[in-house]
């Protein structure tokens, strides 16, 4: 989902509406005032820390502009509350295999952690892309969330 398209806002689920009007403000304030878009998806995990969608803002914005150590975090938080959500450990290694037909949390997690290796890869952490991509190698074996896209862009930065 590209969260910055021109629309007349961003289809991020069912969510409260105070929540889901912050996070319709944070994407249209990451184009001109990025302080205040990522004070919004906070303000939006304030209301909602089970709301999902504003990890992914979060993580996803701190991604563009190459804050890479709060888009880390973020996803990282991200990633522990889907999986709460999705009856996981927060350790990905524990996850159940085959994974790969999920949706929902266990979905959001999955492509939570897939994000982690690219943040990971842009932040020159080879170890940490390896490992990552080697869970997802083993929970998501189809490669339903795209996680390939990323060992073949890590392959190509080896």
């Amino acid at each position: 989902m590209d969260i910055f398209r021109e629309a007349e806002g961003v289809d991020f689920g069912t969510l409260p509406g105070p929540v889901d009007t912050l996070l319709q403000q944070g994407v249209v304030a990451y184009r001109s005032d990025r302080v205040r878009a990522d004070r919004l998806f906070r303000q939006a995990l304030d209301l909602a820390p089970e709301a999902l969608a504003a990890y992914f803002c979060l993580y996803k914005i701190h991604t563009y502009m190459g804050n890479l150590e709060v888009a880390k975090e973020a996803a990282l938080d991200g990633m522990r509350e889907a999986a709460r959500q999705a009856g996981w450990a927060s350790d990905p290694k524990l996850w159940p295999r085959e994974q790969s037909h999920t949706d929902g949390p266990a979905r959001f997690a999955l492509f939570t952690l897939k994000a982690l290796s690219f943040i990971e890869l842009k932040r020159g952490d080879r170890a940490a892309v390896d490992s990552l991509l080697d869970i997802l190698s083993r929970v998501d074996p189809a490669g339903s969330v795209g996680w390939p896209v990323i060992a073949a862009l890590a392959e190509g930065a080896a």
